[in-house]
């Protein structure tokens, strides 16, 4: 393992949740990293981070935080998806280093924006792909590198979002609307197309897909409902109770993720003004969302392998599921294990992952959450950009290929995908 001079210093552009993940993993490792700046126009998000990091300087404007010159390494940009590229262009024009929040863009064009800066300035680049870096996908990989599998033919890929996830953050939550965010496949889905690139080692080129809003419209709304969980009669058998979902939370863990999103308070009488003037209260037939509820797609990468991708919320929340196809053996995988049938043998063996935390936001995302800081900030180290499995070509290739999906299922074609 390389050693560090000294920590890298690192400034924190977006308070949110997930900027507030990765603000942790800096507190948690003095002696790796440090922030030394955080960016954010909401005081509370940028106090709370600000407040666990001596030293670290507030600002309301990222551009504040560029033109004040502080001295920072890295700077981790973590705004919603529509606000990544002006601040990810600025400070790779300025030579710091870069993690970016996926997805890159919501087009295109503007992730390319992004990927033509960052090579004029060579500087180190990371997007936060965080299933890359997981002890699950290290597993997966290594099973399917050792050749036990014999070639990859096909593969089927599940993303369970889990019913009250997509309830929380796709129906009441920033990625209910495209216009307001990105298609529900490049918000939650990209790390998907993404990780099934890394797994295989093979690009998409070709693509199919289906599937709409069937189930969070007010056509389905069941009779009696009213417009806020809080004076519904049908709330206490509706699945999607806001109550259901965020005061047995706060009772039993704190005002945690998704808890800390709905409210800046910290007990039950913030959280139930919250849920009766804010979003996060609103009866789930009676939003303003758009994002579809469920999505299929077929693809073709290249060598000829097939694969089905299957996003939906009408599931438990879990991990990710898996099942690689090949001409010597099958793999079927949980994100927690991983069972290998070798066909050669006629046997079954089974491993387990060693997967750190759940699935969510809440618990680290299986390990990937701190496995893409600790890439990052080493590579940032030591200049060695090997650590990095998320940089620009296999990043780019993964949101184009989502975009070609989006044109598949709103044309009802098989779309290529552009080769960079």
């Amino acid at each position: 393992m390389e050693q560090q001079d000294r920590p890298v210093r690192v400034a924190l552009v977006g308070a949110g949740n997930r900027g507030q993940t990765y603000a942790r993993w800096v507190a948690d490792h003095p002696e790796r990293a440090t922030l030394v700046a955080v960016a954010d126009p909401r005081p509370h998000q940028r106090n709370l981070v600000a407040s666990a990091h001596p030293g670290a300087v507030g600002f309301a404007d990222w551009r504040d935080l560029l033109l004040a010159g502080v001295p920072a390494d890295a700077v981790i940009v973590a705004t919603q998806d529509r606000m990544h590229v002006e601040p990810a262009v600025a400070f790779a024009s300025a030579g710091h280093h870069l993690l970016v929040e996926k997805p890159l863009a919501p087009t295109a064009d503007q992730c390319r924006q992004i990927v033509d800066a960052v090579r004029a300035t060579g500087v180190l680049f990371a997007v936060c792909h965080v299933l890359r870096y997981t002890p699950y996908t290290d597993l997966v990989k290594q099973v399917v590198d050792s050749g036990v599998l014999g070639e990859i033919v096909s593969v089927q890929h599940l993303e369970p979002v889990g019913w009250w996830h997509y309830a929380h953050s796709y129906v009441r939550g920033p990625w209910r609307r495209e216009d307001l965010a990105t298609p529900m496949l490049l918000a939650k889905s990209s790390h998907d197309l993404d990780w099934l690139g890394y797994v295989t080692g093979r690009r998409i080129e070709r693509v199919a897909s289906f599937g709409g809003l069937r189930h969070f419209r007010p056509d389905q709304r069941p009779a009696g409902a009213a417009d806020r969980c809080l004076d519904c009669a049908v709330e206490p058998t509706c699945p999607y109770s806001a109550l259901k979902l965020y005061l047995p939370t706060l009772r039993e863990r704190g005002p945690v993720w998704p808890v800390s999103v709905v409210t800046d308070g910290t007990d039950e009488a913030a959280l139930t003004d919250a849920l009766r003037t804010g979003p996060y209260g609103r009866c789930v037939y009676a939003s303003d969302n758009d994002v579809v509820d469920h999505q299929v797609l077929a693809m073709e990468l290249t060598g000829g392998v097939t694969a089905t991708f299957t996003m939906t919320a009408f599931t438990e929340q879990t991990h990710r599921q898996t099942r690689l196809f090949g001409t010597h053996g099958m793999l079927t995988g949980d994100g927690e294990r991983v069972r290998v049938h070798d066909f050669r043998t006629d046997t079954v063996e089974q491993f387990e992952a060693g997967t750190v935390g759940g699935s969510t936001a809440a618990d680290d995302h299986g390990g990937g959450d701190s496995g893409v800081m600790d890439a990052f900030v080493r590579a940032v180290a030591t200049g060695d950009g090997r650590h990095i499995r998320s940089g620009l070509d296999e990043s780019l290739a993964s949101h184009l290929a989502v975009f070609a999906a989006e044109t598949a299922r709103h044309s009802g074609t098989v779309v290529a995908v552009p080769a960079q």
